[in-house]
């Protein structure tokens, strides 16, 4: 199968989310013997923190704008199997028009950020990436949050098809490895700053720290107030490459997930890093949301909700949060990695292909 994929970035991790999932979804595709090209647009702020320029596993098109390469990327589009546009990709809407113009392929839109997507609509009426009319002309809509937002795609903006796609891992990048001592630390917490994640920040990381005087903290994402006063036991670093990310949670006696506002608050939208810290064996603590659960149980995970209750989890003996890690990470081999989602893909495009067969045979 030939897929063409016009989305964010696969090629720089920095400050999003995107990135790391892409890649472990396209490296099993490609195992899988599926051609994958992915349409990246160049800006700056990536271009200064790129992890690479190619990859083994996709065809990865960089270019400066649209209007440059759209003849090229729509004859390509138009001879492949499915196209694919995903949100938060530059001039996605405009993008998506072209597309969903095209005849033979199937036409998907991804959107890894759907609860910020309807806040979108909702405050500003589009997206740069989206209009709202788009998502019912599109044959499968994938989503990263799962719940209500599949029934909100449905009924409120006509998706012909909604589906789950949520994050996942790659197992062969993302496990455990020799500690080491420049990250080394008792709690880690990873992620580019929110504003609207500052207070669970505030009170389930440096709050902690400011108590825990004796215990060693690390924040690693971009973005950051670092005019803030920070807690000397914090250790600060604006980004960690993901060829590192194993090392920092392989180093970290635990790790904390906080979750966007707008994400909690939708739910079933697990962020990527869990599945990461789970496959690197590294116990993790968290906010909570609705459908938590059914991702990881409270046998496999912690969940806090206050500077105390992460205290509480600081205290609990080695063993017993290994065995927490432990249980987590057979989950997420088990479930959540690129080749889980790869299957599931499929599955959905094959979903799509009959779903098509059984219109065309009604109109018939």
């Amino acid at each position: 199968m030939k897929i063409t994929i016009f989305g964010l970035t696969i090629s720089s991790s920095w400050g999003n989310g995107h990135a790391t999932p892409y890649r472990a979804l396209i490296r099993a595709l490609d195992c899988l013997g599926h051609s994958v090209r992915f349409y990246e647009k160049d800006v700056p702020y990536y271009a200064r923190h790129r992890d690479f320029d190619e990859l083994p596993y996709c065809d990865l098109v960089l270019y400066s704008s649209w209007e440059l390469i759209r003849h090229d990327a729509l004859a390509h589009a138009r001879e492949s199997d499915v196209v694919m546009v995903a949100s938060y990709c530059p001039e996605g809407a405009r993008i998506s028009d072209e597309v969903l113009g095209l005849g033979r392929p199937l036409k998907v839109f991804y959107d890894l950020d759907t609860p910020v997507t309807f806040a979108k609509f909702a405050a500003e009426g589009s997206t740069e990436y989206l209009e709202p009319q788009q998502i019912a002309a599109f044959d499968l809509v994938l989503s990263f949050a799962g719940g209500l937002a599949l029934h909100k795609l449905s009924r409120e903006f006509g998706a012909r098809l909604a589906r789950p796609l949520y994050g996942c891992v790659d197992a062969d990048v993302y496990r455990r490895v020799a500690a080491s001592n420049d990250l080394r630390c008792d709690m880690s917490y990873m992620g580019t700053y929110a504003a609207d994640r500052r207070e669970k920040l505030d009170e389930l990381f440096l709050e902690p720290a400011r108590r825990s005087r004796e215990m060693q903290f690390l924040l690693a994402g971009s973005l950051y107030p670092w005019q803030w006063e920070w807690p000397e036991n914090v250790r600060k670093l604006d980004h960690v490459s993901p060829s590192e990310h194993a090392a920092l949670y392989s180093s970290s006696r635990m790790t904390l997930n906080l979750t966007r506002k707008d994400m909690a608050e939708s739910g079933y939208c697990p962020s990527g890093r869990f599945f990461e810290a789970a496959a690197c064996g590294c116990p993790i603590i968290t906010d909570t949301w609705e459908g938590l659960d059914t991702f990881f149980t409270e046998e496999e995970i912690l969940v806090v909700d206050s500077a105390e209750s992460v205290l509480d989890a600081l205290r609990m003996d080695d063993a017993h949060l290994t065995r927490f890690a432990q249980r987590a990470r057979q989950r997420t081999l088990d479930e959540y990695t690129g080749a889980h989602r790869a299957e599931e893909l499929l599955r959905y495009f094959d979903e799509v292909l009959a779903q098509n067969r059984r219109f065309r045979s009604e109109v018939a």
